[in-house]
C-alpha cells in the first residue's frame, strides 16, 4: 500500500508538471517528453478496475447561514477522520441542494421524512430532537403569486381535512419586514437579529421583545417603538391597503414591492376560497434566513374563554415560505431558481390529535386493519387461515390472531385495543350453515352474513373514509 502511495503522489506531482509546461507554452518536444513519462507511471499503476469510488459527502457548510439564530440546533457531528458534518434541520435546504446538483429547474414535489434538532425535548406538544415533516414545494419561474396560493391553498386542505379544529393562516412577506425594519431606522447589520426577536410575539408578549431588542441587541428604545407600531397590526387585504398609503413604508422599494404581491396573493386566496383563514399578521418573521418573500405560517386556535375576546393560537403546526436565493447558493454559477413550500409538523400533529382522543376517552385506532377473523371455538385455525386467504385475496385488510386457540373475548379485546372496526367469527355452527358471523366492535350488534356475501358486505361497511378525529 505504501509503494502504491508513494506511486500515486509521483503521478500526481508528473501530472502538475505537464499542466505546467502547457501553461508556460513550452515547446512541444519537452511537453511531449514528460507526458511519456507521464504515461509511464500511470501504467505502473495498472489498471483501476475495482478501484473504490468514494461519494462526496455534504458537509456542514452546505447548513450554515440559512437559519440565522436558529443554527444553534443543527446537529453537528464528526466521522471518523475527524471531519465536521450534520444531520440534516429541514428538508428545504437539502431540496434546495438536490436542485442544483442536477441543474433541476422546474419541478412539484413532496417529501416526508426525518430531520433532526438539537433542542429541548417537549414530548406533550409534539417537539423531539428527531422526528417527521412533510414538505411540499413547487420550484420554477412562474408568474407571481400563482404558486405560492397554492401552496396556503394545499396547507388549508390538509388542516381542514385532518379536522384538528380550527385554525389560522398567518401571512406576511420578508420585503415588508425588513423595508419596516429600515424605515423604522434598524442598522443593516441588525435585520436578521432583530427579525429573530419579532418572530416571538406569537410567545412572549410586545413589552418583552422590546426588552430584548433593547438590552440584548442593542437597538435604540425610540426604534424599537416605532417597531412596535408596526409589528403588533394584523387584519386582511385592508390592512394591506392600509400600509400601501402608509407615508413611510410605501416609499420603501422593497416594502412596495412585497405589499404590492401580498394585494394578489389575496385576490387569489379568494377564489380558491380561503381568505377567511388566511390573516395578514405583521409580527410574523419566521427566523429562518433563506426566505426571500412571503412567509406563512398556521397555527391552530383555542376557544377564548369570555365573550367577545379573540382566538387563542395554541402552537403552530405548519409553515412555509418563498426562497428564491437558496438554490443559487449551491450552483457554482449562481444560477437561481425561485421556489416556494410548505411544511408540516406530522409529530405535532400526532400529538394534538392523540389529546383530543384522550380527552373525549376514545381509542386511538393504530392499524388499518379492516376485520379480524376470530373463532368461538378449538381447533378452528385451519378454517380462520381459510377465511383471512380468502379476504386477503378481494383487498380486504384483515389479520388473525397468531395462535391456535384463541380465547374469542382475547380476541374481541384485542380488537377494541387496537380499533380494529369488524370481527368475522367462525364458529362450528355457522360452518354447518355456511354463514359468519360479523360483529361490529362499536356497537357489538352481530349479524349472520353468507360466506359469499361476507367479501361485500365488509366493503359496503368499510368503505366511509378513514378519520382519525
Amino acid at each position: 500500500m505504501a509503494e502504491r502511495a508513494a506511486l500515486e503522489e509521483l503521478v500526481r506531482l508528473q501530472g502538475e508538471r505537464v499542466r505546467g509546461l502547457k501553461q508556460q507554452k513550452a515547446s512541444a518536444e519537452q511537453i511531449e517528453e514528460e507526458l511519456a513519462k507521464l504515461l509511464k507511471l500511470k501504467a505502473q499503476l495498472g489498471p483501476d478496475e475495482g478501484k473504490q469510488k468514494f461519494v462526496l459527502k455534504t458537509p456542514k457548510e452546505t447548513l450554515t447561514g440559512k437559519y440565522g439564530e436558529d443554527s444553534k440546533l443543527i446537529y453537528d457531528l464528526k466521522d471518523q477522520g475527524g471531519e465536521l458534518l450534520s444531520l440534516r434541520y429541514d428538508l428545504t435546504v437539502p431540496f434546495a441542494r438536490y436542485l442544483a446538483m442536477n441543474k433541476l429547474t422546474n419541478i412539484k414535489r413532496y417529501h416526508i421524512a426525518k430531520v433532526y434538532r438539537r433542542d429541548n425535548p417537549a414530548m406533550t406538544r409534539g417537539r423531539y430532537r428527531e422526528f417527521y415533516q412533510c414538505d411540499f414545494d413547487i420550484a420554477g419561474q412562474f408568474d407571481p403569486m400563482i404558486p405560492d396560493a397554492e401552496c396556503l391553498k394545499i396547507m388549508c386542505e390538509i388542516l381542514s381535512s385532518l379536522q384538528i379544529g380550527d385554525f389560522l393562516v398567518k401571512v406576511n412577506d420578508r420585503r415588508i419586514l425588513d423595508g419596516m425594519f429600515a424605515v423604522c431606522g434598524v442598522p443593516d447589520s441588525k435585520f436578521r437579529t432583530i427579525c429573530s426577536s419579532v418572530d416571538k410575539l406569537d410567545k412572549v408578549s410586545w413589552e418583552e421583545v422590546k426588552n430584548e431588542m433593547v438590552g440584548e441587541k442593542g437597538l435604540a428604545p425610540e426604534v424599537a417603538d416605532r417597531i412596535g407600531d408596526y409589528v403588533q397590526q394584523h387584519g386582511g387585504v385592508s390592512l394591506v391597503e392600509q400600509l400601501l398609503q402608509d407615508p413611510e413604508l410605501s416609499q420603501n422599494k422593497q416594502a412596495l414591492e412585497g405589499l404590492g404581491d401580498l394585494k394578489l396573493l389575496f385576490e387569489y386566496l379568494t377564489l380558491f376560497g380561503i381568505s377567511d383563514k388566511i390573516s395578514f399578521d405583521l409580527s410574523l418573521a419566521r427566523g429562518l434566513d433563506y426566505y426571500t418573500g412571503v412567509i406563512y405560517e398556521a397555527v391552530l386556535l383555542q376557544t377564548p374563554v369570555r365573550a367577545g375576546e379573540e382566538p387563542l393560537g395554541v402552537g403552530s403546526v405548519a409553515a412555509g415560505g418563498r426562497y428564491d436565493g437558496l438554490v443559487g447558493m449551491f450552483d457554482p454559477k449562481g444560477r437561481k431558481v425561485p421556489c416556494v413550500g410548505l411544511s408540516i409538523g406530522v409529530e405535532r400533529i400526532f400529538s394534538i390529535v392523540e389529546q383530543r382522543l384522550e380527552a373525549l376517552e376514545e381509542k386511538v385506532r393504530t392499524t388499518e386493519t379492516q376485520v379480524l377473523v376470530a373463532s368461538a371455538q378449538k381447533k378452528l385455525l385451519e378454517e380462520r387461515l381459510k377465511l383471512v386467504s380468502e379476504l386477503w385475496d378481494a383487498g380486504i385488510k384483515a389479520e388473525l390472531l397468531y395462535k391456535k386457540n384463541p380465547k374469542l373475548l382475547n380476541q374481541l379485546q384485542y380488537c377494541e385495543e387496537a380499533g380494529i372496526p369488524l370481527v368475522a367469527i367462525i364458529g362450528e355452527q355457522e360452518l354447518k350453515d355456511g354463514v359468519i358471523k360479523l360483529r361490529s366492535v362499536a356497537s357489538r350488534e352481530e349479524v349472520d352474513v353468507r360466506r359469499e356475501d361476507l367479501v361485500e358486505e365488509i366493503k359496503r361497511r368499510t368503505s366511509q373514509p378513514l378519520c382519525i378525529c
